[in-house]
């Protein structure tokens, strides 16, 4: 296949799987999401579902945020790992939402890298999700996918993101990425990959991967 035929193949084949497109974080605005992105750092989203109701209960909003003190943010998110980083992130970022933006979370990839604990793909994924700019945040699943279906040979996120913005439709960024993190967690996973449930890498799939499949379940 040829890399246009692959790319086809993979929209095409995310369209059918997956027609309506989860939110794996759950929230109710973009403060919300951010909050939640952040803390997903270095966690599940199933885990940081958990946490952000106990967390939201008490503050949803950059106001109610200041008014807790950094440890006690940090008692409530420690079940997502880095809590001591992290709630200084939340703490200093609603901050500087209220005195800079007037409690509202900046439109901007400027303004929200800016943040504390906020780096790139935070930025991306609330540009999406929340104001529906177009963005291709990469995490280990995409990066993962992108590798095993031949289409990037990038070695870190910034490089894998910059492949699939310069292969994939702009106008299909939001969904596609999303798409794919659900198909690299169901079908394509980094553990426990049963090659013949993934059909896209089996079709379309990087040669080298394909081998060292075939060799790890021969043995």
């Amino acid at each position: 296949m040829t890399q246009q035929e692959r790319v086809s193949f993979v929209i095409n084949t995310l369209k059918e799987l997956y027609p309506e497109i989860p939110i794996p974080l759950d929230h109710k605005d973009p403060f919300t999401l951010l909050i939640a992105v952040l803390l997903s750092a270095q966690c599940t989203d199933v885990r940081v579902n958990q946490i952000t109701p106990l967390l939201f209960a008490k503050a949803d909003n950059p106001y109610d945020m200041i008014k807790m003190s950094i440890e006690e943010i940090k008692e409530i998110i420690r079940p997502c790992g880095l809590s001591p980083m992290k709630s200084k992130g939340i703490h200093g970022l609603s901050h500087i939402l209220i005195d800079k933006h007037d409690g509202k979370v900046p439109q901007s990839f400027e303004n929200l890298e800016k943040l504390p604990a906020v780096g790139h793909k935070t930025a991306s994924v609330v540009m999406s999700q929340a104001f529906g700019v177009p963005a291709f945040p990469v995490d280990t699943h995409i990066h993962r996918l992108m590798y095993r279906w031949n289409l990037s040979s990038g070695k870190n996120v910034v490089e894998t993101e910059k492949d699939a913005k310069r292969i994939f439709p702009k106008e299909i960024w939001n969904d596609l990425h999303l798409q794919m993190i659900w198909y690299g967690r169901e079908y394509s996973p980094a553990r426990g990959w049963n090659l013949d449930k993934d059909v896209i890498t089996k079709t379309i799939g990087r040669k080298t991967v394909l081998e060292d499949y075939k060799l790890k379940t021969s043995r």
